[in-house]
């Protein structure tokens, strides 16, 4: 893969690390059917460069934190506030419509 489809970035991803590897951590549709868990965490990413960074809370709900996006050739960039450095980058292997592949 050369280049990332930044279309196919658009949506709201969960963990679904039922199917990590060692090396690699995979995301799926929020719509997935994932097996039960509780509590996943994930990201959505908006058309406006928009984040919604998506946490556990210690209740097992979610808990949302919004920033922006940044793609940089294959590397994912998350954003807070006014920050210039990311508070988290991850190098995107795979991005498919139902599935999105990154190295841990």
């Amino acid at each position: 893969m050369n280049r990332v489809d930044r279309k196919a970035l658009l949506q709201k991803w969960m963990h679904s690390r039922e199917e990590d590897t060692e090396t690699e951590m995979v995301f799926r549709p929020a719509g997935y059917n994932f097996p039960r868990s509780r509590g996943r965490a994930g990201f959505e990413l908006k058309e406006n460069d928009q984040l919604v960074e998506i946490g556990i809370a210690p209740t097992d709900a979610q808990q949302k934190t919004e920033g922006t996006w940044r793609l940089e050739g294959k590397k994912l960039a998350f954003y807070r506030g006014s920050e210039s450095e990311p508070v988290r980058v991850m190098q995107v292997t795979s991005v498919e419509k139902d599935r999105l592949v990154v190295k841990k």
